[in-house]
C-alpha cells in the first residue's frame, strides 16, 4: 500500500515537473512600450482681485450730498417704485401727447445747458450692444450689482421695443459707471472703444455739474442723421443705490431715443419732478410707438401724429 502511495506521488511530481516545463517553453510576453508620465502644466494664477481706490474729499462730499437728496426725496414720496396707479390714469390722446413732447424734443443743447429744440423722430435701426465701464474706485460689491441691474434692464428694453438689444458683442453703447474721481479716465477709455465718439464729444460729460446725477449722449455716425450709431451714458457713483438705479433706468431709455422730458407726462420717468425712480408702464408704451415700424427715423411731428394716434389706441383701451 505505500509502494502504491508513493507511485502516485511519483506520478504526480512527474505531472507537476511536466506542467513547469510546458510554462517554462511558453514564449515570454512582449513588453508594451508606456508613455512617460508628463508632467501637467501650471495652473494659472487667478486673476488678481479688483480693489477699489480710495476716494477723494470732493467725492465723498459728492456721496454725502446725494445721500442727503435721495432720502429727502424719498420723505416726500418721490421716487416711487410702483409705476403708477389709480392715481395716475391716462388716456390714448395724453399718450400721443406725450410721446411727441418726449421724442420730438432735446432736453439740452450740446452742452448739457440750455434747452434743446424741435427734433425729428430719432431712434436705433441696428442691434444695440451694450458695456459697463466702471471707474477704478467702484468696489466689487457695486460691480456685481450695477451689472446685474444695467444686464436685466438692456433685457427689459429688448422685450418692450423689439428691438435687438444686448450686453454682448462689438460695444456701441457704454454705460460709464465712475466717480468724480475717475470719471475723466472712464469717458476716455469709452471713448476708444466706440466708433463715433470723440474725447471732445464727451466734454460736457466730463465736467458735469454738481445737481447732474446721470446724462446720456447718442450719436448719428453713419448716413441718416437720425438714426443712432452710438451713445455713452455716465452715472456718478457716489449716487446712493435708489438714485443710481433710477439713472440706469432713464438714461438707458433715453439713450433709445426719447431725449426729452416733460412736465405733463404722468407717470413718467421722463419728467424731471422725480416722482417716479423706474420706467413706468406709461414709459413702456412710449418705447413701443418709438419703435413701431409705422414710425421712421426723421419724420416730423406732422408727419408722426397720425400715426401715433392709431398706435396710442392699439395701445391702450381706454384711460390705463
Amino acid at each position: 500500500m505505500q509502494e502504491r502511495l508513493r507511485r502516485k506521488l511519483r506520478a504526480g511530481g512527474a505531472l507537476a515537473l511536466s506542467m513547469l516545463l510546458l510554462a517554462c517553453a511558453e514564449p515570454a510576453p512582449v513588453l508594451q512600450q508606456v508613455a512617460k508620465p508628463q508632467a501637467r502644466p501650471a495652473a494659472k494664477p487667478p486673476s488678481p482681485a479688483v480693489v477699489a481706490k480710495p476716494t477723494s474729499q470732493k467725492s465723498a462730499m459728492l456721496r454725502s450730498y446725494l445721500h442727503q437728496v435721495e432720502k429727502a426725496q424719498l420723505s416726500q414720496d418721490l421716487l416711487r417704485q410702483d409705476g403708477g396707479g389709480d392715481d395716475t390714469p391716462f388716456t390714448s390722446e395724453m399718450l400721443v401727447r406725450n410721446f411727441e413732447q418726449i421724442a420730438l424734443y432735446n432736453e439740452y443743447d450740446g452742452n448739457f445747458s440750455g434747452h434743446g429744440g424741435a427734433s425729428p423722430l430719432r431712434r436705433w435701426e441696428g442691434p444695440v450692444h451694450m458695456q459697463i465701464i466702471f471707474g477704478d474706485s467702484i468696489p466689487p460689491s457695486q460691480r456685481r450689482s450695477d451689472t446685474t441691474n444695467i444686464k436685466a434692464f438692456a433685457r427689459r428694453l429688448a422685450r418692450v421695443t423689439g428691438h435687438p438689444i444686448s450686453t454682448t458683442g462689438t460695444p456701441n453703447f457704454i454705460v460709464v459707471v465712475a466717480s468724480e474721481d475717475d470719471r475723466v479716465d472712464a469717458l476716455t477709455h469709452a471713448a476708444e472703444k466706440v466708433a463715433g465718439v470723440s474725447p471732445s464729444s464727451l466734454r460736457a460729460m466730463r465736467n458735469m455739474r454738481r445737481d447732474t446725477y446721470c446724462a446720456v449722449a447718442a450719436y448719428a455716425a453713419g448716413d441718416n442723421p437720425n438714426v443712432y450709431t452710438a451713445a455713452v451714458a455716465v452715472i456718478r457713483s457716489e449716487n446712493p443705490g435708489l438714485l443710481r438705479l433710477s439713472c440706469i433706468h432713464e438714461e438707458l431709455a433715453q439713450g433709445l431715443g426719447l431725449a426729452n422730458d416733460s412736465p405733463a407726462a404722468r407717470p413718467s420717468i421722463f419728467n424731471d419732478d422725480d416722482e417716479f425712480a423706474l420706467l413706468t408702464k406709461h414709459d413702456e408704451l412710449l418705447l413701443k410707438m418709438l419703435y413701431d415700424k409705422r414710425l421712421r427715423p426723421g419724420m416730423t411731428a406732422e408727419q408722426v401724429n397720425p400715426i401715433t394716434r392709431i398706435i396710442a389706441r392699439e395701445l391702450t383701451d381706454g384711460p390705463v
